[in-house]
C-alpha cells in the first residue's frame, strides 16, 4: 500500500527522496529508474497514460512512489491512497531547467547530437518517457525556458489545489530530516539526508544503462 506520494518533477531531489523515504521505512520506492530494473511493469503505467488503468495498479507492491512517472498522475494517486501523505520536493526554478536540460534533457542525445537509440527493454522504457515528459507534458517544447517553467509552476499549482493542506509537504533537500521526518510521523535518524545524484552522477548512470556507447 502507497504511504507516500512523490509529486515533484525530476531533478528536484526526488532521488534523493527515494533514498530517504526508503530509509525510513516507506520502501520499496518506485522511481523512474525502477522502470529500467523492472521493465514489466511499464505495461501498467502505458494503461494508465493512455487512460486504460489507474495509475494505482503501476505502483502496487510499493510503499512510496516518487518522480516520474508517478509525478504525473499524482490526482489519481491521491485519490487511490487517500491515507497516504504527498511530498512536493521543490527548488529554485531556475536552477531546476538548467540541471533537468542538462542531464535528463541532454541525455536524449550523444556526444554527435544524435539522438540515441536504445534496444529491447531499455528502448521501451525510454520511449515512454519521451512520450509521457517531453511530449504531453512539456508539450515538445522544452528548449524553451519560459514554456517549460510555466509548465513547472502550473504543475506546483494544481498538486496545491488536489492535495489536502494536512496531507501535502512542500520541501527542498536543503532543508534536511526534520521536516520530512515531522510530516511522516517518523523519527529522525542518526544519519545524513541523502545527498546525489549530481550532474556527473546522472550521466554515468546513462553511460552504465547504454553499456558505454
Amino acid at each position: 500500500m502507497v504511504a507516500v506520494i512523490g509529486a515533484g518533477f525530476g531533478r528536484t531531489g526526488t532521488l534523493s527522496l527515494r533514498a530517504a523515504l526508503a530509509l525510513l521505512g516507506f520502501g520499496p520506492v518506485h522511481h523512474m529508474k525502477e522502470l529500467y530494473d523492472r521493465p514489466e511493469r511499464l505495461a501498467a503505467w502505458r494503461d494508465a497514460a493512455e487512460g486504460r488503468a489507474s495509475a494505482a495498479r503501476a505502483v502496487a507492491g510499493y510503499g512510496a512512489a516518487v518522480g516520474w512517472p508517478a509525478c504525473a498522475f499524482v490526482g489519481g494517486l491521491v485519490h487511490a491512497f487517500p491515507e497516504a501523505k504527498v511530498v512536493l520536493t521543490d527548488r529554485d526554478p531556475d536552477a531546476w531547467y538548467e540541471s533537468a536540460y542538462r542531464t535528463l534533457y541532454l541525455s536524449r542525445y550523444d556526444e554527435e547530437g544524435r539522438r540515441r537509440r536504445l534496444d529491447g527493454d531499455a528502448g521501451r522504457v525510454a520511449a515512454f518517457a519521451e512520450e509521457l515528459i517531453w511530449e504531453r507534458t512539456f508539450g515538445g517544447r522544452f528548449e524553451d525556458r519560459a514554456h517549460a517553467l510555466g509548465v513547472l509552476a502550473e504543475h506546483r499549482a494544481r498538486v496545491r489545489a488536489v492535495v489536502p493542506n494536512d496531507r501535502l509537504l512542500v520541501f527542498r533537500a536543503e532543508q534536511g530530516w526534520e521536516p520530512l521526518c515531522a510530516f511522516l510521523g517518523v523519527p529522525v535518524p542518526d544519519t545524513p539526508y541523502p545527498r546525489g545524484n549530481t550532474a556527473a552522477d546522472f550521466h554515468a548512470r546513462v553511460r552504465r544503462r547504454i553499456g558505454g556507447r
